[in-house]
């Protein structure tokens, strides 16, 4: 990937975009991540004022660090680039005191997980409203639409994706143009929503590098029985994902009323 010229034009894109909504920047949650971490060093690009979030809740300490560390150094980068920390650990707990979790262990940890996402972007729009700026997403394209590998009004709740169109791989290749952090480049990716070291591969049982190549194999018209193997297995899974997560990439249904019914 050409990030030379890929840089120049997401961050014209973003500066575009504001300046069109009338608003003075974006405001971007931090989570140590390298997605998170590229799309706020675009928005610093901008020249645009950019708010970071830290918002653990419950979260490891390697994640923390990362957090900080990326946005101590973009801070010291941009002059343009603030920060705040709203630790929803106490918002968490006392939401769970709240709620029934009878059922399954599985289901109620997954409910949980993704309460912990609602939170978060809860907590990005407050500023925005207050700041009046932008929610900048951090999803890629693999997670936004490959395998859906987000939450539903969580972290897929934003007002504009700057790296949408990108590829993890390609994520990580501005990563290193923009010189983020060795630690976020070197760490294993992870959402983070579980409050442990899990990564995205312990969850969905591929790497991104293979979901990749499934994602390509499917849009090349091949299908599970093309293939053996690992091969066979990987766009087993990434099929799976694909169809169970379609509701979170199509626009959200209407039912149209017939005008004679009106």
């Amino acid at each position: 990937m050409n990030t030379k010229s890929v840089t120049p034009h997401i961050v014209e894109w973003l500066k575009t975009y504001a300046e069109n909504a009338k608003v003075s920047g974006f405001v971007v949650g931090v989570s140590g991540g390298v997605d998170s971490a590229v799309t706020s060093t675009l928005c610093a690009l901008t020249g645009l004022d950019v708010m970071c979030l830290e918002m653990p809740i419950h979260q490891t300490e390697s994640h923390v660090s990362r957090a900080q560390e990326h946005i101590e150094q973009l801070k010291n980068r941009f002059p343009n680039v603030q920060s705040t920390r709203v630790d929803l650990t106490p918002v968490f707990e006392s939401f769970k005191s709240e709620i029934d979790l009878e059922g399954s262990t599985i289901m109620v940890d997954m409910a949980l997980a993704n309460s912990r996402a609602r939170l978060r972007m809860t907590t990005l729009y407050y500023y925005a409203g207050l700041l009046g700026k932008l929610v900048a997403g951090t999803g890629n394209k693999v997670e936004d639409f490959g395998v859906g590998f987000y939450t539903k009004y969580g972290d897929g709740g934003v007002d504009l994706s700057p790296i949408a169109d990108l590829l993890k791989s390609e994520v990580y290749d501005l990563g290193r143009a923009l010189e983020i952090p060795e630690s976020i480049l070197t760490a294993a990716p992870s959402d983070g929503l579980f409050g442990d070291s899990r990564s995205d591969e312990d969850q969905i049982g591929a790497s991104y590098p293979e979901l990749e190549w499934a994602m390509k194999e499917v849009e090349n018209g091949k299908t599970v029985d093309d293939f053996e193997g690992r091969e066979r297995t990987v766009l087993e899974i990434y099929s799976r994902y694909n169809a169970a997560n379609k509701h979170k990439m199509n626009p959200i249904p209407v039912c149209e009323i017939p005008q004679n019914l009106k």
